[in-house]
């Protein structure tokens, strides 16, 4: 952006090398742009005055005008405090500090007008404020207007830092002439086809709004700008993937796929199931590596959309292979899979660490033969001594649980990069599907197969605990099994939440007699895997544990989910939870334990979950509620970001036309992708970018995501 705004912050009016060095350590601000990209939270209206008698306590940061009637130092040591009496004329409140109370004592007098600043709470009848921004009143000094309120740490705030110092130090950059100067982030050529505020308008605006309109429209730019710049990010990685990894060409359509679809399938595939398998179809065939994440909720029928991708690499002939993240997901596929190939003369595999070496070597020679069709297994799939004679598809189920490196060796088992397709259980709305996963192409299976039952999602306190109970003994004693999860491993007592230690010995004594396995994530491998191998083969009935078992358990005789603490879990990892249940044919609950005295925030979060088993409607809520970045799952190496102004959530519009803008500019532009034409170019409309424009979009590319994908992991 030009000298200027690179220059050190250490040299801006104000600043200097002390708070230099505290401003790069707490906020990662070393230079002038990072500061004018610092924006507010929020911003206030600092244009009037409020009365005492005006305030209530939903009101946000409000101003008052008046004098200080006494102070009052109270408390010793660490506990002493600052109180003052503040009076507009007409009523009194009260202002505390809890620290610097000598200096703050000796700064403030009585008898002299200021202007109070700060958040109202109402205690007993009386309002105050704690560590209110206060400065002295001049009647003839014009309003402040819309004020920006700015994050600051908590040990700058110790240091003597406040929010008001930013204004000032903005104000500081905008007034040097060379500001006037700066130059453009965004080509000119999409700035006036989307009609967005200027630059230098923009940061302005965003800082010290002269009126919301303008503080609206200021946003909007950099949230496209921000936007914009990561769709185009994300866009280059996807097609210069076209461009270094081409695929396999699967023209037919044989004797597997069509003698399982036609004789073998026990039951009508859905609508969904049809149209995912169609555009699988329609990848296989371009020549260019299908990389595609095939999303649906519990029990929407994945597995079976894996498998009939592998009979088309198959009747092509080529091998498939399934990688799982635990050995009872891989083996639980392996059951499925093998009976399924069976049927119409499949050799299927599993491949996991604790196969036996006469086993593997049977495997091996198997493999490089071309003998095993399907190979099922875990990261010891990605083993260097795994060798296939003829890999073309790699499905990827979980696929969170892989990091791109361990992905990128599956790619590389083939001469040529084999299809992937990844497939989650965990619901992502579209928008951030688009910006997470945009270098693969998306499948959704939004319709379960008919006949299942709903799982009836019930929110219980614990003074209901003895109708809950009834509720277990009743679907034990009609010989089904249940799952009970905690928050935590140990009893802690500051936080007051239950435990799988002392559930796992209260639910032993309630039911003794019932086994009762137990499983969280301190336990080593093997004895995790004999606790759950006892609840998966039925031996015990009860399984006590933490969030471990959300993914990959398939118990078809378990009915009842209980958990513990509901409150502690976000809505999405709650809906992994319940899907647990309803595997089979009988009825199913899922009973979200919570404290009765809980804030309503808190019962109407937990209430979505009783009122919809809609994964994708309680994937949007989840990210409402708690923002992208704490969706499990969601950060992909390569493609990582970090949005200052827009938001996932609420942008999916801005998120549209900024993808849009990136496409045409890519139409127009492929030498932005590797440098040269790439053969693999989507037509479309362009937008076509003067040379300074380009160097303009390479300057920002390379500044923004300087951290390179590392194409040698799949190339």
């Amino acid at each position: 952006m030009g000298d200027f705004l690179n220059t050190d912050i250490k040299f801006l009016k104000g600043v200097g090398e002390r708070r230099a060095k505290t401003l790069a350590a707490e906020l990662d601000i070393r230079t002038f742009r990072d500061l004018l990209y610092y924006f507010p939270f929020r911003h206030v209206d600092r244009s009037r005055f409020y009365k005492i008698a005006e305030l209530n306590p939903d009101m946000p940061l409000v101003q008052i005008v008046g004098r200080f009637i006494s102070f009052q130092i109270e408390g010793e040591g660490a506990k002493r405090r600052l109180h003052g009496v503040f009076s507009d004329g007409s009523r009194l409140m009260e202002c505390v500090w809890f620290s610097k109370v000598d200096a703050l004592k000796d700064a403030y007098r009585t008898g002299v007008d200021y202007v109070i600043f700060g958040k109202p709470v109402l205690y007993r009848s009386i309002y105050s404020i704690s560590h209110p921004e206060v400065s002295q009143y001049d009647p003839n000094k014009p309003a402040l207007g819309f004020m920006g309120v700015y994050n600051i740490s908590e040990k700058m705030r110790k240091g003597g830092y406040a929010s008001r110092l930013f204004p000032a130090l903005i104000k500081n950059i905008t007034a040097n002439p060379r500001f006037n100067n700066i130059p453009s982030v965004l080509p000119v050529e999409v700035r006036d086809r989307y009609r967005l505020m200027p630059l230098k308008e923009a940061l302005v605006q965003m800082h010290s709004p002269e009126n919301p309109d303008l503080l609206a429209k200021a946003r909007e730019r950099m949230k496209f700008e921000e936007l914009f710049y990561l769709q185009l990010h994300i866009l280059r990685f996807s097609r210069e993937r076209g461009r270094k990894i081409q695929g396999l060409i699967f023209p037919v359509i044989g004797k597997y796929f069509n003698d399982y679809f036609f004789n073998c399938i026990p039951f009508e595939l859905t609508g969904a199931q049809k149209r995912v398998l169609k555009e699988i179809r329609a990848d296989m065939r371009t020549g260019r590596q299908m990389n595609r994440l095939l999303q649906g909720d519990v029990g929407s029928g994945k597995t079976m959309v894996g498998f009939m991708s592998m009979l088309m690499a198959i009747d092509n002939g080529f091998q498939a292979a399934m990688m799982a993240p635990t050995e009872i997901l891989a083996t639980q596929h392996y059951e499925t899979i093998s009976k399924w190939g069976s049927m119409i003369g499949l050799r299927v595999e599993l491949l996991t660490g604790s196969v036996r070496a006469k086993k593997r070597r049977e495997i091996d020679e198997g493999l490089r033969s071309g003998a095993i069709h399907i190979l099922i297994g875990t990261h010891a799939l990605i083993e260097d001594n795994v060798v296939f004679g003829n890999l073309g598809l790699v499905v990827i189920d979980e696929q969170h649980r892989f990091g791109v490196a361990q992905r990128a060796k599956m790619w590389k088992k083939g001469a040529v990069p084999p299809h992937v397709l990844v497939m989650t259980a965990t619901p992502i709305p579209r928008t951030l599907a688009m910006t997470v996963y945009g270098d693969l192409d998306v499948s959704v299976i939004d319709e379960l197969p008919p006949g299942r039952k709903p799982i009836e999602t019930l929110l219980r306190y614990d003074e209901n605990r003895m109708e809950v109970n009834r509720l277990i003994a009743r679907e034990l004693a009609a010989g089904r099994q249940i799952y009970i999860v905690y928050p935590l491993i140990q009893e802690n007592e500051k936080l007051e939440l239950k435990s799988v230690e002392e559930g796992q010995e209260r639910i032993r004594n309630l039911f003794p007699e019932v086994e009762v396995c137990c499983v969280h994530g301190r336990m080593k491998p093997e004895e995790k895997d004999f606790q759950m191998e006892k609840f998966v083969s039925g031996k015990a009935r009860i399984l006590v544990a933490t969030t471990v078992i959300e993914v990959g358990v398939n118990v078809p005789n378990a009915s009842v989910m209980v958990i513990e603490n509901a409150e502690r879990f976000g809505l999405s990892q709650l809906h992994q939870l319940r899907g647990r249940v309803g595997r089979g044919s009988d009825k199913s609950y899922c009973i979200l334990m919570t404290k009765y005295k809980t804030g309503a925030d808190t019962k109407k979060r937990l209430s979505i979950m009783t009122e919809t088993t809609d994964g994708f409607l309680i994937s949007e809520a989840d990210m409402k509620l708690r923002g992208p970045g704490d969706m499990e799952g969601t950060q992909q190496s390569g493609l990582a970001f970090e949005l200052k102004v827009a938001s996932l959530t609420s942008d999916g519009q801005i998120l549209n036309i900024a993808r849009e803008a990136a496409e045409k500019v890519l139409n127009a532009h492929p030498e932005l992708v590797a440098g040269e034409v790439s053969p693999y170019d989507k037509t479309g409309e362009k937008i076509m970018l003067s040379p300074g424009s380009l160097n303009v979009v390479r300057r920002e590319l390379h500044f923004r995501f300087s951290r390179e994908v590392d194409w040698s992991l799949i190339s």
